[in-house]
Order: structure tokens, then sequence, then C-alpha cells
């Protein structure tokens, strides 16, 4: 039930970017990368991201099987004014709602909004082409049975664009970075009570810098990964190409028996911890390795 689906603890996310300009390469998302950080800073397991085109049927497709495999699932983009934008329209087919224009939402965006300025002659009294245009941003899919706070969030006072969250936890966002950023932000106050850790203090990463080549290191990794797996810390490995330095990370939520690892894992890569990646790079005695 989707009233059920918006109040549970949140453990997964998933993010799917919507958008035929980002399969392009018009557009660079870099929305995904922003929620992997916001998802890891709440501590929230973020499972799958996926980008898929202005299509109905895929839409669809991706936002049922998200809302069934995932506990907060964000969409990115496809919710302007043009004839391709079909976000809204589509995930309302997907779950079978009507899309209702939000009074609410209006009221923000007639006061908040100003229009462009090559329309000077622009008014909401008059039904025009603009006018309706605009207001394809503000019907929303709306379910009449769940409560109104539950599906439509204003995450920003100075924003009109809304969050709306359908199926009880599936959230519409704008693919803009500026404003995707910034309404996640403003919607972590509602996030945090439903995380298992609601500071997002438990979950921590820890960065070591190695000369080493992957394949020099891959068997001791592969034997500390089993040694950590019942800590539930995960080992990762990632080259760097054209760099001299590899690194090399642990992740997970023991913090105290993380740091117990440090002086073993150094010993063991012919490394240091280090705190941002590529902090040594330039150090003389590593150049040539």
């Amino acid at each position: 039930m989707a009233s059920e689906r918006s109040k549970r603890m949140i453990h997964t996310a998933a993010c799917l970017i919507i958008g035929d300009e980002v399969l392009g390469g018009k557009t660079v998302d870099t929305n995904s990368a922003w929620f992997a950080k916001y998802c890891f800073s709440l501590g929230i397991n973020l499972r799958r991201v996926e980008v898929i085109a202005d299509d109905e049927g895929e839409i669809v497709e991706a936002v049922r099987r998200m809302s069934s495999n995932y506990d907060f699932v964000v969409t990115s983009g496809g919710i302007g004014p043009t004839h391709d934008d079909i976000t809204y329209q589509s995930i309302a087919r997907a779950f079978d709602l009507p899309l209702i224009l939000h009074e609410p939402a209006l009221e923000k965006m007639k006061r908040l909004s100003k229009p462009h300025p090559s329309q000077v002659n622009f008014s909401w009294d008059e039904d025009t082409p603009a006018r309706r245009a605009k207001l394809r941003m503000i019907e929303l899919p709306y379910d009449k049975n769940l409560p109104d706070e539950d599906q439509v969030i204003f995450a920003a006072e100075d924003l009109w664009v809304p969050i709306n969250v359908v199926n009880g936890n599936i959230h519409i966002l704008p693919g803009i970075p500026r404003l995707f950023e910034k309404m996640l932000t403003g919607l972590k106050p509602r996030l945090v009570p439903r995380l298992t850790d609601p500071e997002g203090k438990g979950v921590c990463r820890i960065l070591f810098s190695t000369p080493l080549a992957e394949s020099e290191v891959a068997e001791y990794l592969t034997q500390l990964a089993g040694k950590v797996k019942d800590k539930a810390v995960s080992v990762g490995s990632y080259p760097r190409w054209g760099k001299s330095r590899n690194t090399v990370t642990l992740v997970g939520r023991d913090k105290e028996f993380m740091e117990s690892l440090v002086p073993e894992v150094e010993q063991n890569v012919k490394g240091r911890r280090v705190t941002v990646e590529g902090e040594d790079d330039d150090e003389g005695s590593d150049k040539d390795t």
C-alpha cells in the first residue's frame, strides 16, 4: 500500500534519470553522482541507477519495478512544459492515477515565477498556449485517498516546483541540477526519522593510497574481504588511469573495527591512509613506482 510505503524505514534507494538529451549526449548527467553522495551521507544503500528515454512505456516499466524493489526512489527530468516532458503523465499511467492541477502549487507558481522576457504580454487570466504549457508542470499524478502532505512536498520556501510523491516512495524531481540538489536537501528533514542511522554517522569510508598495481594487491584484498564480511564491511579497489597510485577503500558502519584494520591494510598494500583520493600524487618518492 502506498500509505504504508511512505512511512516505512528507508534502507535502499534507486535513481531513474529520464531524458533523450542525456542518452543523446547533449546533456551530461550529474544528478545521479550527487544523489549517490547524498545517499551515502544518510546511510542509505543506493542499489540502482538507470538512464532511460522520454518514452512512456519505458518510464511505466521502470517506476513500477523500482517502487516495488526499493524503499526510496528518485526520478530526474521530464517535468517541463514541452511536448516531450512526459514524466508526470507516464507515472500517472503506471499507477492508474489521474493528473490533477494542484491549486497550492499553482498559487506558488503565480507568486514566485516570472514570465520569460519574450512573454511580455503573458497573463494568468487568459487561456493561451503559454499558460497551458506552464500548467502542465503542476498537473500531478494524485491519489485522492492519501493526504496531500504525503504527495506534494514544497522543499524550499522560494521554490514553486513541488516534489511529487507517487505510490508512497517515488519522488519526482526536475533534471536541472541546481533544483534537484536544493530540493533533495530540503527533503532531508522528512527522511531522517525513517533512517536506521538518523545522522548518517555510522557510515564510514576509509581511503588508502597504494603504489601497487591492482593485480598485485588482488589476493590480499580477496582474503581481507572474506575476513570482514561478517562485520558488513566492503572492500574496494580502484585503478587510477595515468596516475602512479591506485586506491583501496573500506566502507562500513563499525568504525572502531575498521580503524583497527588500518595498520594491516597499509602494510599489505605498501601504502598509506589518505583523506582525499590523489592527495599524495605529487610525492616524489612514488613517481616512478
